[in-house]
């Protein structure tokens, strides 16, 4: 994310002393992409940010997938997740269940009643939905308010922690990627601003605010990390809290973007998924469906026409509102519907007829098309329908 920030105390030039009111040195560290060849920010520590006290294994749970095989569209009711999970002790990180995964992005989903530990995501960043609830996101940056309809967009490796707040059930739906997730490049100028056809521009992306200064000592932090054979966690003990930064300054931190803030781009005839498209990862896209006015050529069918999804995968979370071209399928809030590369989608059968004449689609839904098959993880395989796939024929 290039787009300049600064907060707290940072020295008049980068590497050079910086020293506490006592004649201590800061310590400097610079957090940054691609070596040093992308975004990056200094952060300026009261401690060492290396130190480490012990360290031993975490488990990180179930990460196993099972192929989509034989191929098949598929509905899966996150909500019955829920039903079955005590929020009261479930937490926004160790609580979370693996939907669909694949090399290249995990899809997850937790309710969460209690704080959760201090964790950083190594294998690369997180863009979490906030379907319902509220929160405030401690990081070493600073915290961030997240609420319902906030992708909290959180970069490789930031330290940073789930407080809920309010008497909601906070529901995440996690995007883990293997990647860095970034506006679409199609959006950006050559130096990183967002462009004018952008569905939405820098005024709508929330960073942190002045840093988050905590004290203590032998403090844990979980690490999910690679370990040469696929994904491991460690759990470290370090000295000092990790939010001991004093300031910092760059292009690289965590930040919220509400759903509501995107605008809509829509034409007289339908327009295509990409024109949806709120983020991007290496091999998959994040694109959201809001309330918006639909197609307005005379002989306009404003749901979608049948398609094939050759190169992808597709995954349509549905946030809220009624979707109208599933409607009779037995999708609603809380579903996933998953509709794999090879296999022909598009309404529900009536729904093109029923949506001639409509002005305005009252939708809200977070689709992920990934470039590489999805597997089912052990909670997609619990809460799958069994009978999306005969929907089109009645059967």
């Amino acid at each position: 994310m290039a787009h300049y920030r600064r907060a707290g105390d940072v020295p008049p030039k980068r590497h050079t002393q910086h020293r506490a009111p006592g004649g201590g040195l800061y310590r400097e560290e610079l957090m940054g992409e691609e070596g040093f060849s992308a975004d990056s920010s200094l952060l300026y520590h009261r401690g060492i940010p290396s130190a480490v006290r012990d360290a031993t294994v975490w488990d990180v749970g179930d990460l196993s997938t099972t192929p989509n095989h034989p191929l098949l569209p598929r509905h899966l009711r996150l909500h019955d997740l829920s039903a079955g999970q005590d929020r009261k002790t479930a937490d926004a990180v160790t609580g979370r269940r693996l939907v669909l995964g694949n090399a290249d992005v995990r899809l997850s989903y937790v309710v969460a009643g209690e704080p959760s530990p201090l964790y950083r995501n190594a294998l690369g960043d997180e863009c979490v939905y906030v379907e319902s609830g509220t929160a405030v996101v401690e990081t070493v940056f600073g915290s961030l308010d997240a609420r319902q309809g906030d992708y909290v967009v959180l970069p490789r490796a930031t330290t940073h922690r789930w407080v809920p707040t309010g008497g909601e059930p906070l529901r995440l739906y996690a995007i883990e990627a293997n990647s860095h997730i970034a506006p679409p490049r199609r959006y950006l100028s050559r130096y990183g601003q967002l462009l004018e056809h952008a569905p939405y521009c820098e005024r709508d992306l929330h960073g942190p605010g002045e840093p988050l200064l905590v004290e203590g000592t032998d403090v844990e932090v979980l690490v999910k990390h690679r370990d040469g054979t696929g994904i491991a966690g460690t759990r470290y003990v370090v000295p000092e809290h990790p939010f001991d930064v004093v300031g910092w300054d760059g292009c690289l931190y965590p930040y919220t973007f509400n759903i509501a803030d995107f605008e809509p781009i829509t034409g007289r005839v339908h327009q295509p998924p990409p024109a949806h498209q709120v983020f991007e990862g290496a091999n998959f896209v994040v694109c959201n469906f809001v309330p918006r006015k639909v197609d307005y050529h005379p002989l306009a069918i404003p749901v979608p026409y049948y398609h094939a999804n050759v190169d992808s995968d597709e995954v349509m979370f549905y946030c809220g509102g009624d979707y109208e071209a599933r409607r009779g399928s037995g999708i609603g809030p809380g579903s996933v519907s998953l509709h794999p590369g090879g296999h022909s989608h598009g309404p529900q059968p009536g729904a093109a007829e029923r949506s001639i004449g409509a002005e305005f689609f009252d939708e809200l839904a977070v689709m992920v098309d990934t470039f590489r098959p999805l597997g089912l993880g052990a909670a997609g395989r619990e809460v799958d329908d069994g009978v999306y796939a005969w929907s089109w024929s009645r059967r």
